[in-house]
């Protein structure tokens, strides 16, 4: 966490946490999310505009990816100065990419190491690594089937829907629950 981070929530310890407003889609991608996206739906919905408008601003997306944190419960969110914006995830609190040698990086740029490879009924590709739990994005799949053909990985079926449970993780901190993507 930034120390500005740190210096802000020290002075104003009581500012409101804030839903709803930030998304996570499964490309690794945030999606700003004002109120009248928020009334088309959930951002997972799949509802046409329910997801908002993607982050180009680099700087922007670097401060979020070192702000980056769950609490105790689960729910994910970005630390902006002394407020916490919980995240709306599309699948995963982590998006991997992966490099040649198949080591993952998260959408934050943060290195790790596959602890399981798991897919769902869908097909979509997950690593739980020692970051923390994921979806590998669809560009790199052919790399797990590589990786699983060298006899580096092996893969566990899953059902999506149980994946946040069992991951601990929360997909709609705005619903105050855990749901499946």
């Amino acid at each position: 966490m930034d120390d500005i981070v740190r210096q802000a929530m020290a002075k104003w310890p009581n500012v409101p946490d804030c839903f709803g407003w930030l998304g996570l889609d499964s490309r690794g991608q945030w999606h700003m999310r004002d109120d009248q996206v928020q009334h088309l739906g959930a951002f997972q919905s799949g509802q046409t505009g329910a997801k908002g408008s993607v982050l180009r601003h680099e700087k922007l997306i670097d401060f979020i990816h070192r702000n980056y944190d769950a609490d105790a419960q689960g729910r994910w969110y970005f630390q902006n100065g002394p407020q916490r914006v919980y995240i709306e995830l599309e699948v995963a609190p982590y998006i991997w990419r992966l490099s040649e040698t198949f080591e993952p990086t998260a959408h934050t740029g943060q290195a790790t190491q596959v602890l399981a490879c798991l897919v769902d009924e869908t097909g979509r590709v997950y690593l739980q690594t020692t970051a923390g739990f994921g979806l590998v994005h669809t560009l790199d799949v052919g790399l797990v089937a590589e990786a699983i053909e060298k006899g580096l990985w092996t893969t566990e079926d899953c059902l999506s829907r149980e994946l946040p449970e069992r991951f601990g993780f929360v997909i709609s901190p705005q619903q105050g629950e855990i749901t499946s993507p």
